[in-house]
This record gives structure tokens, C-alpha cells and sequence, in this order.
């Protein structure tokens, strides 16, 4: 797909140095642009490279001023950076604008959808489906009975979506990623074995949640596990039955988060946390990479560790921390003092 300098200036509102008829089909770095692609100069310390990048089209702020010659034809907008995000936005709207019903593929009679869907090939939609305007769901999907899936929202290739799960308007399912899995629910009998507990709840995603590839959201033992409007889940995150987590929350990779825990509005929880069951974290709170929160914790805490504490204790202890073996010398020498007077 080509656009020339006109119409990327068009969507822009900018301003054209250069020639208006030049075509880019991709986007670039600066520093690694090539003939026909489009890049952006926003950061000064960048600026070097725009007297000597292939790229044919270079998005700059409007105050920029050449100081040597151009080979690159320039748009001058009020925010090169906000453009040219403003740009890629465009360039996805347009990748993404599928629609159709491909085959093979299996949609349920019983099941109803709405204006503009895409369902990719191999994917199978079961009974009682409700699928709302403008969905997307790629190829190789499962999504199962009685699912509702409301509008805009974009399922990738090779989801799954168990039976009785709800999604909201606007959400972004990644490809892999599990949605209504069993709970990890068992009960020991009396030969030591383990039976399965059944797992009748639900997963109801509300609006705006983007979830990672390969994260899974395991389905409630009774009632639902909750991720709340506009939150963020990065890849291969687990998320175990009966969790709730509030709006706007960010998790980053790899963090685990068992049973009936319960986690605020606009937390931030880095990369391999582990959080214990059946506890509350409140709102606000910030937790470092690769701590484990065992215990509750209350509104604006910020903690490191495992088991984790107040991030600034944890930074006092550390400095005492990777000076032990300074500090174990010293104690050794005094005791030695000591012994040698008496």
C-alpha cells in the first residue's frame, strides 16, 4: 500500500518541503530509513541523521530548519511524534480492515453477530454466540457457547474463548492468549489422590482491556473472575479463578496471580510478580519486578522484595545488603580486638 507526501500531509495537516508527489509503502528509523519508506525526527539527538537518511519522507516539528542539504522530503507538523503515532494508528485502521465471513470456518445457526465482522478461516463460533458491530476475529479462533463479544473488539489468530466468557466493547485479545480455562481447583480424597472441583463460573472482561499473547484468565469456581475497564495485561501473564482486578491496572509479563486475590484501580505491577491468594491490594499501588506479595496490601503502597516491603526500606536494606561481607570483616575484626585485650 502506497501514499504519497500529499496525502500523508493531508491526514496530517502539514506542510510539504520537497516533493509532494513522493510515495512511501513502509515506515523506518532515521537512522536506518530506506528509498520509499517514512520516519520521523522528534528527538534533537537524532537530528544528524536526517542529512543522511534514505528515508523518502521525514515527519519534523515545524520550527525545524535545515542546516545542510535534504534528500528527504519533509511534512512540518505541530508534534512530529504525536503524527506520526497519529500515523501508525491510521496505517493499523487500514491493515485491520477486514471484514467477512472466510472458509472454512463454523458459525453456530443459533449463534447472532452484527455489521462489518471479519471471521478468519478455521475459526469455529459456537451456540448462542452474541457478536457485536465491527469484530474482528482472525483465523484459527475458538470461541464457545454462549459467548458475548461486544463491539470493535479484536480477537487475533489462535485465541480461545471458553463457553459463558463476556467481552466488552473495545478490548484487544492477543493471539494464544485463554480465556474461561478451568480454575485450578482439586481436593485431596482419602488415598491421597486429588479430585477435580468443578469450575462453573465465568471470565467477564469489561471495556477497553487489552490482554497480552499467551496470558490466561482462568474461569470462576462460582461467579466470575473480573477484569475491570481499561485494563492492561501483558504477555504470558496468569491470571487463576475468582481474581478481580480494577480499572486501569497495568501487569507486565510473567506475573502469576492466584486464586480470589483482589487488585485495586490503577495499580502497576512490573514483570514476574507472584501475588498469593485470597488477599487485597489496593488502589494506587506500584510493585517492582519479581517481588512476591503475600500479605495486603493498602492504597499508594510502592514495594520490592520477596516477600516484598515498602520500596524505600527495601532500597536502605540493600545498600546495608551488598556490603555484608565489608560489614561481617568489620565485626570479625573487632571481635578479635576484643578477645586479643582480654
Amino acid at each position: 500500500m502506497k501514499f504519497t507526501a500529499t496525502q500523508i500531509a493531508g491526514i496530517l495537516e502539514g506542510d510539504i518541503i520537497g516533493n509532494p508527489d513522493v510515495e512511501v509503502s513502509k515506515l523506518s528509523k532515521i537512522e536506518e530509513g530506506t528509498e520509499g519508506s517514512l520516519t520521523f525526527l522528534a528527538n534533537p539527538k537524532y537530528k544528524s541523521y536526517i542529512y543522511s537518511t534514505k528515508a523518502s519522507i521525514t515527519i519534523v516539528n515545524k520550527n525545524f530548519e535545515a542546516e545542510n542539504g535534504l534528500t528527504t522530503t519533509l511534512i512540518k507538523v505541530e508534534d512530529a511524534y504525536k503524527s506520526f503515532s497519529k500515523l501508525l494508528e491510521y496505517y493499523n485502521q487500514i491493515k485491520m480492515n477486514k471484514s467477512g465471513i472466510e472458509q472454512p470456518s463454523f458459525i453456530s445457526e443459533s449463534s447472532k453477530y452484527g455489521d462489518n465482522i471479519y471471521v478468519g478461516a478455521f475459526t469455529y463460533i459456537g451456540d448462542n454466540v452474541k457478536i457485536g458491530n465491527n469484530v474482528k476475529i482472525f483465523p484459527n479462533c475458538y470461541v464457545g457457547d454462549n459467548v458475548t463479544i461486544a463491539e470493535n473488539t479484536v480477537i487475533f489468530a489462535g485465541a480461545k474463548i471458553y463457553s459463558e466468557c463476556v467481552i466488552g466493547a473495545d478490548c484487544v485479545v492477543n493471539s494464544g492468549a485463554i480465556i474461561g480455562a478451568d480454575g485450578f481447583g482439586f481436593s485431596p480424597n482419602e488415598n491421597g489422590e486429588y479430585s477435580k472441583v468443578p469450575q462453573t463460573g465465568n471470565v467477564i472482561i469489561e471495556d477497553f482491556v487489552d490482554i497480552g499473547a499467551a496470558t490466561t484468565i482462568d474461569r470462576a469456581t462460582l461467579g466470575s473472575t473480573i477484569i475491570r475497564r481499561g485494563v492492561k495485561l501483558d504477555n504470558q501473564i496468569q491470571i487463576a479463578h475468582n481474581v478481580e482486578i480494577g480499572e486501569n491496572t497495568v501487569i507486565a509479563a510473567q506475573t502469576g496471580v492466584a486464586g480470589s486475590a483482589k487488585i485495586g484501580k490503577n495499580c502497576q505491577i512490573g514483570g514476574q510478580v507472584g501475588i498469593a491468594g485470597h488477599i487485597t491490594i489496593g488502589n494506587n499501588v506500584k510493585v517492582q519486578a519479581q517481588s512476591g506479595i503475600g500479605r495486603n496490601v493498602s492504597d499508594n503502597e510502592i514495594l520490592q522484595g520477596s516477600p516484598s516491603f515498602a520500596y524505600g526500606d527495601w532500597n536502605k536494606s540493600y545498600v546495608y545488603f551488598k556490603n555484608l561481607p565489608k560489614i561481617i570483616q568489620r565485626i570479625n575484626d573487632l571481635e578479635k580486638k576484643v578477645n586479643g585485650n582480654n
